[in-house]
């Protein structure tokens, strides 16, 4: 039985789509721990964000007052939106449980720790982005890690090839 339109569009959105992620905040810090929240958006912020344009890069989170806001995230202007369209760096407010927001101000209060986004994405149907708390990495981690990596990359290679070697 063929599914209508309306069908296909709700399987789509049920999973989880990225549209922006960090990869600078991995390499520039070390995650502790990630949390997943909502955001509180204008209409022409999702627009924006379902054509799938948004910046992570400089973003930074802050707990002011009781509440999680999100500063410095880059959604750009909506394409077709007139005088109603939203600026693109504006601060924007995640939602968090009461205990959660608790449970960050606390970590906060430690030296050497903050927030970062990790990734901005819709799961079903709603946008929501991963946040973690983070303590920043010294240059020589970041060389430490970007060599382990290239280790790892070059024994798999090396694998890779002795399977291939004993298949043929």
């Amino acid at each position: 039985m063929a599914k209508t339109a309306k069908e296909k569009a709700k399987a789509a959105a049920a999973g989880r789509r990225l549209i922006a992620q960090n990869k600078r905040a991995r390499h520039d810090y070390h995650i502790l721990d990630t949390y997943e929240c909502g955001l509180v958006l204008t209409g022409t912020e999702v627009k924006s964000l379902r054509q799938g344009r948004a910046s992570l890069v400089d973003g930074f989170a802050q707990v002011d007052g009781g509440e999680a806001w999100l500063h410095n995230v880059h959604i750009p202007e909506y394409a077709q939106g007139t005088w109603t369209n939203h600026s693109a760096r504006r601060k924007r407010k995640m939602l968090l449980h009461r205990a959660e927001i608790d449970k960050l101000v606390g970590k906060l209060q430690q030296s050497g720790i903050t927030l970062v986004p990790l990734s901005l994405y819709f799961k079903d149907g709603r946008a929501k982005i991963e946040i973690a708390l983070a303590e920043g990495k010294r240059e020589y981690d970041k060389r430490q890690t970007l060599r382990e990596k290239q280790d790892r990359r070059e024994a798999d290679r090396a694998m890779s090839a002795a399977r291939r070697r004993q298949r043929a």
